[in-house]
């Protein structure tokens, strides 16, 4: 008898045990961060997780009753590694979102996942305008190429600047911008006797700027990933395009801040066009710049950085307004429609399209004591991207 009660004893205590443990589980809120923090795009990785943890120090681990946890998988940009990490995050550690994404491959290898498991995939960094169109559940915290691209080509034509040539990385992205930049530069009266697009892995820049060379346009116009640019400039200043009178004009990817300082006065003057730069004069954007680089060893904040850090919010708001109950789809509707002050200026949530609309700034390369910044010198507010505006 007196074994019995110890062995219903025993029971009730493992279950008791079991119940305070699946309690405990239920009070933790999981964000699965797959970033490329090794290979080629290792500053977009270093730069997003710096940012979530940014915004998880200056705003606390616990949302809505519910502890926060961030579990960041390394991905080294490569789609078969980013599907496999995204499965094991929504299947054995059963995450709540799904986030990061530092290059449109991996966001599309992703998506059915995200279909499939009603999971809210927070894209903070990839940019081809076709993302949010993979899944249903695709929200984007960072930008599109087309939004970047199509200011450039209206400015280009009123300064000068009648015959383009276009350089491109050959991926989602690039081949955005390229027809983007294109299609509007044509439409302003600008001529574009070429379009070159170099090979996303390990890419040779001088054979293609060679040929630019030859062409003689008055600018070259250039998209490459986050962490590209200084290589292509290095190249740039190397073959004396600056000084055969060949602008170089771009997306912001090209003069990204994390690399801008290394690139050197070839760098000055470039005009590009870009949703956030690390310069921008708002009174957040420099309280964010400052704890970033406090917290970061003197890293200056990019792009990327902030398409992390407003991710973090769109996912803390949502956790906030469904009170840390309900599943995916409640999550997701709470994303939709979020409108608030980024770093960057004031961005909206589309809840049609769940892309986002903000400001994109002209800018160029100049020198402050003693450092290159990108200068905003003009805005179009309320951008949206013109891949879905059709």
């Amino acid at each position: 008898m007196q074994k019995r009660t110890m062995i219903q004893a025993a029971i009730a205590l493992a279950l008791a045990g079991t119940g305070g443990a699946a309690l405990a589980q239920a009070n933790v809120f999981k964000i699965g961060l797959i970033l490329p923090m090794t290979g080629q795009q290792a500053t977009t990785g270093r730069q997003i997780e710096a940012a979530a943890k940014l915004w998880m120090a200056q705003n606390g681990d616990t949302v809505a009753g519910k502890k926060v946890q961030l579990i960041v998988k390394d991905d080294t940009s490569l789609p078969d590694v980013t599907r496999r990490l995204a499965q094991e995050l929504v299947v054995n550690e059963k995450v709540d979102v799904l986030a990061g994404m530092g290059i449109t491959p991996s966001a599309l290898a992703v998506a059915p996942i995200a279909t499939q498991s009603k999971t809210p995939l927070v894209v903070m960094a990839a940019a081809t305008s076709s993302i949010t169109e993979a899944s249903p559940f695709i929200v984007r915290s960072s930008f599109t190429l087309p939004q970047a691209s199509v200011a450039l080509a209206d400015w280009a034509p009123k300064n000068g600047i009648k015959s383009v040539v276009t350089l491109v990385s050959d991926y989602g992205p690039g081949i955005d911008a390229e027809k983007y930049f294109k299609d509007r530069f044509l439409f302003n009266g600008g001529k574009v006797p070429e379009t070159l697009r170099v090979p996303l892995r390990n890419p040779d820049f001088a054979p293609f700027l060679q040929k630019v060379r030859d062409l003689k346009p008055d600018a070259l116009f250039v998209f490459v990933p986050s962490g590209a640019g200084a290589a292509v400039m290095k190249q740039f200043g190397e073959r004396g395009m600056d000084k055969a009178g060949i602008k170089l004009i771009g997306t912001g990817d090209v003069t990204d801040d994390d690399q801008l300082n290394d690139m050197g006065d070839v760098a000055l003057g470039v005009v590009t066009s870009h949703h956030y730069s690390t310069a921008h004069p708002s009174a957040a954007n420099k309280k964010f710049v400052a704890e970033f680089q406090k917290a970061n060893k003197n890293l200056r904040p990019n792009f990327m950085a902030v398409g992390g850090y407003d991710g973090m919010r769109v996912i803390y708001e949502a956790l906030k307004k469904t009170g840390g109950k309900g599943g995916g789809e409640a999550l997701l509707g709470a994303m939709k429609g979020q409108i608030f002050e980024s770093p960057r200026g004031p961005v909206f949530i589309d809840a049609q399209t769940r892309d986002i609309v903000q400001n994109i700034y002209l800018r160029k390369v100049e020198k402050k004591d003693g450092q290159l910044w990108n200068v905003e010198f003009d805005v179009i507010k309320d951008v949206k991207d013109p891949g879905k505006s059709k």
